[in-house]
């Protein structure tokens, strides 16, 4: 039996539920996962197959996260549950049975590049005006038609019929007429096609109902329609469909998220069982509260109030600044002061509304010597080194993936230029065959001289690489691929830091495909490559890293920190501009605020500018409607002259306040959550800060003109010059923004703190 009795109440109730549809509404921090994984685990001590459940995640992170807790709770029973994101379980369904629809089952799946490529063709093929029709709004118009289920005909009936929607819609059939002829999906395809697959053939779909008894699934308020549909499809008449989710975190309407999915559960699903999870194990009571507070003021939400039985902890700093250069200073002396009290820069994050935020405050912190990692760079596998060795087995385990074919031709160099591979898709075209098989014929397609030699060379090393597929086992077969091509060789001839960059990819690939066989001895070729599509922007950051984090407020979801620091709170810029006059856009975006909010284990800090140049202008914003709906009680004012910060060991210190403890009654539990409709700004709402902050808004405002800006550096700082090395920081003067800095060879020279090409260092570094 498993042990039950870490669980809280409501947490117990939840796994110990029986038949039936049950929908676990559970809050920021108060562990799901724990739920999910007990319930699976339960499942399994009740006698129900292993093999019969399907439990499925948002991450391919996550999914390898509560397989590897169910194993601890149940032991190797654990591998025969199907714990899966939607698109990996798809993946996993259409490869038993996609030669229903007329495909094979060696399928490629196309990325973010394949298809964009397969776009633009279109459109030229077209003769289409790509600033008329741009590419990358015909690929989303495309993903968003199949997230809801709309074939090309139906999305250009729902767009109106108009002259442009009938250009998109036959672009759109152009692309699904490609995909197939490449024996290709999309990773919008593998949820579509499986849905076409059990609707279309009812023997597939009573096979997987009876297989699926019960369904559990995580992120539940990030579904799109199609996720949806599949999830009600294949519960049937059972019902046994266990959803976890938070609508105070939907956040993903811009991807197809629908936040009715998770408001509407019980209305789907008659005589649901809703049970709340609302105890935090991760904050403090005065975020908590904070977090409780701001989302009060959204109507479509389901009621809920986070609380913990952690002490108050420290109140929430809030920092006006007077640009974004001097919210940049203060963010890097913030992070000093954290690292001057024992914090670890890998415990906190910085956090912002749009990517174009980061430069100023990445510029900042490498002129204070601090140590930093933008989450959300490019990606192991967009990196062109790895993605041409992955397209080089794409096409010997699928020659008809055209893109792939197209990518490795003259990769490395080898004569073929784009005329010839031009030539090469007519002559495709025309024959009905692959871009592969016309490489095969050259002669045929009518190529002659260097051209023809080249590519009858890449045939002949194509060809001898197909056969060895067949024989060599996946992690030898790269190896194999990158002599044979001398792919690497290439990067081997000129000794440069970029080069060994590429090198060092190249490695990391190939430690990742020996995993991958270690992991899935009979997976081969083909499972790494659907393993490699599967991987998506949603998995997480590396956990260990030791630097401080940058990143969007997107990115932050499902993420936690000890220190939090959220820029950028103004008025157009968070809430962006697009929401301010769109009520349901106005209340992503505070849901958006909230899960900023509840990323903070320890201490919140919240800053915004009085003016910030961004996209390539200058805005002068009043504060963020977020800010004055976190309680004055709560908000410590950061520009005002700061006291002794404590040890981070105690933060309850920090405040009188008694924080959330959990009382005797529900009704005595503390501050309850202003509730307000919708767009309630100017209402006069008790607790709630009105102008708190603004200069000319309340007494003492022009007090804050005085204080002084952050600093960037202070007198006796070792630093840096790109042109004139180290020094010492003799003078700062004129508001800190300029100094005067005595090098090490003896001169002094003044710069403007701001622009100088000027880093703090270590000593001893």
């Amino acid at each position: 039996m498993i042990d039950l009795t870490m669980l809280n109440p409501p947490q117990r109730e939840a796994v110990l539920a029986g038949e039936g549809p049950l929908l676990v509404l559970a809050g920021a921090g108060s562990g799901k996962t724990r739920v999910l994984t007990h319930r699976v685990a339960r499942l399994i001590d009740d006698g129900v197959a292993p093999w019969s459940i399907l439990a499925i995640t948002f991450t391919n992170k996550a999914a390898r996260e509560m397989k590897d807790r169910i194993r601890t709770l149940v032991g190797d029973q654990a591998d025969d549950v199907w714990v899966s994101t939607f698109h990996a379980c798809c993946a996993r369904i259409l490869r038993r049975d996609i030669e229903k629809l007329g495909y094979q089952r060696g399928f490629s799946i196309y990325d973010d590049d394949d298809q964009m490529g397969l776009v633009k063709a279109i459109v030229k093929d077209m003769n289409l005006n790509d600033r008329m029709y741009p590419p990358r709004e015909i690929k989303t118009i495309i993903s968003d038609a199949k997230n809801r289920l709309l074939l090309p005909g139906e999305w250009e009936k729902e767009a109106g019929g108009n002259f442009r929607s009938k250009k998109i819609a036959e672009a759109y059939r152009r692309y699904e007429k490609a995909l197939k002829a490449s024996t290709a999906l999309d990773f919008d395809d593998l949820i579509m096609k499986t849905m076409e697959l059990l609707t279309e053939h009812a023997p597939a779909l009573d096979y997987y109902r009876r297989k699926f008894e019960y369904i559990l699934v995580d992120e539940y308020q990030d579904t799109n329609l199609a996720q949806y549909e599949l999830v009600r499809l294949l519960a049937g008449d059972k019902k046994n469909v266990c959803v976890v989710g938070d609508d105070d975190q939907s956040i993903y309407a811009w991807r197809g998220a629908d936040i009715r999915n998770i408001l509407e559960f019980e209305k789907d699903f008659p005589g649901c069982r809703v049970i709340k999870l609302e105890q935090n194990y991760r904050s403090t009571g005065n975020i908590l509260d904070a977090a409780n507070q701001v989302i009060a003021h959204n109507a479509g939400r389901k009621e809920k109030a986070l609380w913990t039985e952690a002490g108050a902890g420290e109140r929430i700093r809030v920092y006006r600044a007077q640009d974004e250069r001097e919210e940049a200073a203060w963010v890097c002396q913030q992070m000093n002061q954290w690292k001057a009290q024992g914090g670890a820069p890998g415990d906190a994050a910085v956090l912002y509304r749009a990517n174009a935020q980061s430069r100023v405050l990445e510029e900042a912190l490498v002129r204070a010597g601090l140590p930093y990692r933008v989450y959300g760079g490019m990606k192991f596998y967009e990196r062109k080194e790895v993605k041409d060795l992955i397209a080089y087995l794409r096409a010997l385990v699928n020659p008809a993936d055209d893109m792939a074919v197209r990518r490795i031709i003259n990769e490395p160099r080898r004569g073929i230029g784009d005329t010839t591979v031009d030539k090469l898709a007519e002559y495709a075209a025309a024959e009905g065959s692959s871009l592969f098989m016309a490489a095969m014929s050259a002669s045929e397609a009518g190529l002659t001289g260097r051209a023809l030699s080249a590519v009858e060379k890449f045939s002949a090393l194509m060809e001898e690489l197909t056969v060895d597929a067949e024989t060599m086992p996946a992690d030898g077969f790269l190896r194999h691929v990158i002599e044979a091509t001398g792919y690497e060789e290439q990067f081997k001839k000129v000794q440069n830091e970029e080069n060994e960059s590429r090198l060092e990819n190249i490695a990391e690939l190939e430690t990742a495909v020996k995993e991958y066989v270690a992991r899935e001895p009979e997976g081969g070729l083909e499972g790494f490559l659907e393993n490699v599509a599967l991987v998506t922007d949603l998995d997480g950051m590396d956990a260990s890293t030791q630097a401080l984090t940058l990143m969007t407020l997107h990115s932050a979801k499902g993420l936690e920190f000890d220190l939090v620091v959220m820029t950028g709170m103004e008025e157009g810029v968070f809430p962006t501009s697009r929401a301010l006059f769109d009520d349901e856009k106005m209340e992503e975006e505070r849901r958006l605020c909230y899960v900023g909010i509840t990323r903070a284990r320890k201490r919140l800090l919240m800053s915004w500018a009085q003016t910030r140049a961004l996209y390539g202008s200058r805005q002068y914003n009043t504060r963020s409607r977020f800010l004055d709906e976190v309680p004055r009680r709560l908000v410590e004012d950061a520009n005002i002259a700061r006291r002794p910060q404590t040890r981070l060991s105690s933060p309850q210190a920090a405040s009188g306040f008694d924080g959330m403890r959990r009382p005797a009654t529900r009704e005595s539990a503390g501050p309850e959550p202003v509730k307000v409709a919708a767009g309630a700004k100017g209402l006069d709402i008790p607790g709630v800060a009105k102008g708190f902050g603004i200069p000319g808004v309340r007494k003492g405002a022009q007090a804050f003109a005085q204080d002084r800006p952050a600093q960037l550096f202070k007198r006796g700082d070792r630093v840096r010059h790109s042109r004139f090395g180290e020094g010492t920081v003799l003078l700062l003067y004129d508001g800190d923004k300029r100094m005067t800095i005595r090098f090490d060879d003896g001169t002094e020279k003044t710069f403007a703190a701001e622009l100088a090409p000027v880093v703090r260092v270590e000593e001893g570094t």
